[in-house]
């Protein structure tokens, strides 16, 4: 009852719905499949170009990636200096827009992921399948919506479901970057459990949060199943 009344609660709650769409949902799958389908057909210096250049932010331990994104967001980082380098005026960044930063630094660690599952998907496609569709005189986006896609529903919903949940466990990043700041404008739910069970002694507290969490994961990995299951509909 008292995570109800909480009026930090429904913050923390929002907060943590648009971290997961805009930087796991859309961004990482999104991308993820995007660079998949890009690299499909490249040659085999530009499949690895690509590969070791978006799997290396993968690789990095999260403490490390979460210092490097922090970097380059600070006033004095490499984003700045990259603008200056256009006489634009430097940027509080992590002051200024702290979710979309987080956002951006989530989407870049985690999209070698989503990359790698699209990219054996994609291998499995029958070739047939897709010439028979260019015989057939579909372009390109169709053969994407109404060949590719299909195919590869299965793998869509394992993706979704798998980095959904990795989202909402990150603290890491967004504790490195934030904090969770200012003024809670990036306090996701990890954090706030955090914040509530440690910085407060509120252990309970903290653990219903954990629920809530867990509850938001299985709603997110439901929706996946029935959209995307093969003869499923929105």
């Amino acid at each position: 009852m008292a995570l109800l009344t909480d009026p930090d609660f429904p913050n923390a709650l929002w907060l943590t719905v648009v971290f997961l769409l805009v930087s796991a949902v859309i961004g990482q799958n999104f991308l993820g499949l995007a660079l998949a389908l890009m690299t499909a057909n490249a040659p085999k210096i530009v499949r690895s170009i690509v590969a070791t250049t978006v799997v290396t932010a993968w690789v990095l331990p999260e403490i490390v990636a979460a210092f490097a994104c922090y970097a380059f967001f600070s006033s004095d980082g490499t984003l700045n200096a990259l603008t200056g380098l256009a006489g634009i005026e430097p940027v509080e960044w992590l002051f200024a827009y702290p979710l979309a930063a987080v956002v951006l630094a989530n989407i870049w660690r985690g999209t070698a992921f989503s990359m790698m599952i699209y990219e054996a998907a994609l291998n499995d496609v029958a070739p047939e399948i897709t010439e028979a569709a260019v015989i057939d005189g579909a372009g390109g986006w169709k053969r994407l919506a109404f060949v590719t896609i299909p195919m590869i529903r299965n793998s869509i919903s394992t993706n979704l479901m798998l980095i959904t949940l990795q989202t909402l466990s990150v603290f890491t990043l967004i504790f490195v970057m934030t904090s969770g700041g200012p003024n809670q404008r990036s306090t996701t739910l990890p954090l706030f459990a955090y914040a509530e069970a440690f910085g407060l002694g509120k252990i309970g507290y903290g653990t219903a949060i954990a629920t809530v969490m867990l509850l938001l994961g299985a709603v997110f990995s439901f929706l996946y199943i029935r959209i995307l299951k093969p003869g499923g509909n929105a």
